[in-house]
């Protein structure tokens, strides 16, 4: 038998509407949602070719227990006791902080999952939560809650109204846009131009999205705030401010004022490499817009300053008067109002303190950049057994070589994933999850509650396949985790009763082998809750369901949740980080002959998880490469495909070269995601001969954020040279350096 069946991409952001063709149980393909009420026709080839990563012989289908370098199939039941008995164990021993999680990006894009994975957390009693976020966004989540008084108040640009829109940091063209779905973003930024407006973009490298920009401006990796230090002052010089705006509802200004005085286009020249009229003209250009926005993402989010950035990114776009402006930067609305839900009941809002370093929480995780630090070290609550969801730490985050130590110490490893990836590969227990076409959803908490849509709109999907042999939906693993650790989920004996039951009676009626959280029902629930109908009637719009466009003067003065109501442009937590700022100046002058590496995106993978299909990575798809302009490479004496040893303070690896004239000289890229020979569980992927570039990134206390938490995993100051010497075979794996 043959259907179609309309659902949507739950890869990233974007969430492309998604035609499936289903045979005999099997999805045969996949193609765009011409009809979608967002992005209409439009997807990538990650999306439309994600089924056959589904369905690879390598996918989990049963629970492995792994004795030695051996893995045997078990029981769903005896995972769980073996788990729930070794569990109880550390707790009653060391404490509940002793088990830890890490929440994986993967996970973020259900509804169900990571609510189950924090209530598993909850109910063992742990604080010990880190998540891929501190990897990439958290400098975001942190500068928002001093700002706007809420993490998750993330204000984005209006990009259909827009007449001025500038880029930081970040690459749409190819990876779409984060904290925003924006459906054809190639489309969308050329449509800014077609109108009469203009799109800068502001980065290291001629991007694909610069390419497709009106202007495109160089600047030095990691001096992201010195740009928006000058930007600001000129913004103030040059009469940009909206008096009337920042009087009525912000706070601080004349101090974030005093801040950025100092910081003129010419002194911010100095290591930004931006030639100070071309700053003055992007800033003109943004004045002269009737709404104009600034926009930013990992090339940012990931540098030394990061937190930084953004605030000064926020404050920009508020005193000129474009936040909460049509087309300028609106802050969008979801099912229901979360930022006042969650300062009324403290989520995400924990003030926690880590046990290494002293780091407050972001959105209730801890820094991913001392996990191996809190697992390596003696003393009370030190980690010793590790729960991994929806997530590949070992290939992610800074320092592998170092993480992959701190795993092989613990009690206990285990994942839940679709794959036994590196991770897994030194997991005691690899528990098989579903994959996001197995089960029932909604768009993710970005989307669904926070609104941040460019065309906002909500749909509903059932499982387009149903899951294999023992394959299990995450929420149903976390609730019978619950159980066997003793730890009821969300710490309520009465939820997790009630949960077993409905769990239960769902398998008794579906005629399911084990227990299973009934998603529709849980979900429709939520839609209930929230007065959006059922979903039921969603699934009767297969398209999706147009909601009303993003509510440009809905936000100053109705919905920021500062405890004054005001925004806050000058919080005294970020102050205190920008008190470094003339050290961190003298830094980057220090370093302006140095080759600093950023990383890089190809346009069929995404973080580490899409190579293993022989299509995603044939051809000149088989490794990553180590990017070097011409220029830069002639001094160095490399051509193209020579062997270059690349080295940071942290470690050396081996890598081929390729020459691009997109590159601003002392510049050099290499995409991350690679580094898979050691993946025990990866057919494909482990034949690929790429290089994790995090290898090269530091960890510990000292390479983290204090206000944010976040990894420094951009420009990081690397010497280059052509290979020399016996290469040790385990570095090519991006998991050991060289020796």
């Amino acid at each position: 038998m043959t259907e179609t069946v309309h659902t949507f991409c739950r890869i990233c952001e974007s969430l492309c509407g998604l035609e499936v063709t289903v045979e005999d149980g099997a999805i045969t393909r996949i193609r765009p949602d011409d009809e979608h009420v967002a992005t209409a026709g439009f997807a990538c080839i990650k999306g439309v070719k994600q089924h056959r990563l589904y369905a690879s012989p390598d996918r989990l289908r049963f629970p492995m227990r792994r004795t030695g370098e051996s893995w045997d199939r078990v029981s769903w039941e005896t995972a769980e006791s073996e788990i729930g008995a070794k569990v109880r164990a550390i707790v009653d021993e060391h404490g509940p902080d002793a088990v830890a999680m890490y929440v994986g990006t993967a996970a973020g894009f259900s509804v169900l999952h990571p609510i189950f994975a924090q209530g598993f957390m909850d109910g063992l009693g742990s604080r010990s939560m880190f998540a891929s976020a501190t990897q990439d966004c958290a400098n975001k989540f942190a500068a928002a809650r001093e700002i706007y008084g809420f993490p998750f108040t993330q204000p984005v640009p209006d990009v259909d109204r827009t007449e001025c829109l500038i880029i930081v940091g970040a690459n749409p063209v190819v990876s779409k846009w984060s904290f925003l779905q924006v459906a054809d973003p190639k489309k969308r930024l050329r449509e800014i131009a077609q109108r009469g407006g203009r799109v800068f973009v502001v980065d290291p490298r001629r991007t694909e999205t610069a390419k497709s920009a009106t202007d495109h401006v160089f600047i030095r990796p990691d001096t992201d705030v010195f740009f928006y230090l000058s930007f600001l002052n000129e913004l103030i010089a040059s009469g940009g401010v909206d008096h009337a705006l920042v009087d009525a509802h912000t706070t601080g200004f004349s101090t974030v004022a005093g801040l950025c005085a100092p910081w003129t286009p010419e002194r911010a020249a100095e290591v930004t490499g931006i030639d100070p009229a071309a700053l003055r003209e992007m800033v003109a250009a943004f004045r002269s817009a009737g709404a104009a926005a600034l926009y930013s993402s990992t090339g940012v989010n990931m540098g030394t300053n990061g937190v930084l950035g953004f605030w000064l990114q926020e404050v920009i776009n508020a005193v000129s008067g474009n936040l909460d402006r049509p087309g300028g930067t609106v802050v969008g609305q979801g099912i229901f109002d979360f930022a006042k839900f969650g300062k009324r009941t403290g989520t995400l809002m924990s003030d926690d303190v880590s046990r290494v370093g002293g780091f407050r929480k972001t959105n209730d995780a801890f820094p991913g950049g001392i996990l191996a630090d809190e697992i390596l070290t003696p003393g009370p609550g030190q980690i010793r057994a590790l729960f991994v969801t929806g997530g590949n730490p070992l290939l992610t985050m800074a320092n592998a070589a170092r993480l992959k130590e701190a795993f092989g110490s613990l009690e206990l490893l285990v994942t839940v994933d679709i794959y036994r990836n590196e991770t897994g590969s030194l997991a005691h227990y690899t528990l098989p999850a579903t994959d996001p076409l197995q089960r029932a959803d909604l768009p993710f908490i970005f989307p669904l509650v926070l609104g941040m849509q460019s065309r906002p709109y909500l749909q509903a999907t059932r499982a387009v396949v149903e899951p294999r042999d023992d394959q299990r939906d995450e929420a149903s693993i976390y609730l019978a985790l619950g159980k066997a650790c003793g730890a009821p989920i969300f710490g309520s004996k009465p939820a997790q009763r009630f949960l077993e039951r409905m769990a239960a009676k769902h398998a008794r009626r579906a005629g399911l082998p084990r227990p299973t959280v009934p998603a529709e029902k849980m979900l429709n629930t939520l839609l209930r809750l929230s007065r959006q109908g059922s979903f039921k009637k969603l699934l009767a719009s297969p398209h999706g369901v147009r909601r009303p466009d993003l509510p440009a003067g809905s936000f100053l003065g109705q919905r920021v949740v500062t405890d004054d109501g005001r925004v806050h442009l000058a919080p005294e937590r970020l102050l205190e980080r920008a008190s470094r700022l003339d050290a961190d100046f003298d830094a980057a002058v220090a370093r302006a002959d140095r080759l600093l590496l950023i990383s890089k995106r190809h346009v069929k993978t995404h973080n580490s998880w899409t190579h293993n299909h022989e299509e995603m990575v044939a051809g000149d798809f088989t490794t990553n490469h180590l990017y070097l302009h011409p220029d830069d490479a002639g001094r160095l004496g490399l051509a193209d495909d020579d062997l270059a040893d690349v080295a940071s303070a942290t470690a050396t690896v081996r890598i081929p070269v390729r020459l691009l004239d997109d590159l601003m000289p002392g510049v050099c890229a290499m995409p991350h995601g690679w580094g898979h020979q050691h993946a025990t569980g990866l057919s494909v992927a482990s034949r690929t001969t790429g290089v994790n570039v995090n290898l090269l990134a530091a960890d510990g206390p000292g390479a983290v954020d204090p206000a944010s938490g976040m990894s420094h995993l951009t420009g990081i100051p690397v010497e280059v040279a052509p290979a020399a010497g016996p290469q040790d075979p385990r570095s090519w794996s991006g998991i050991a350096p060289v020796g």
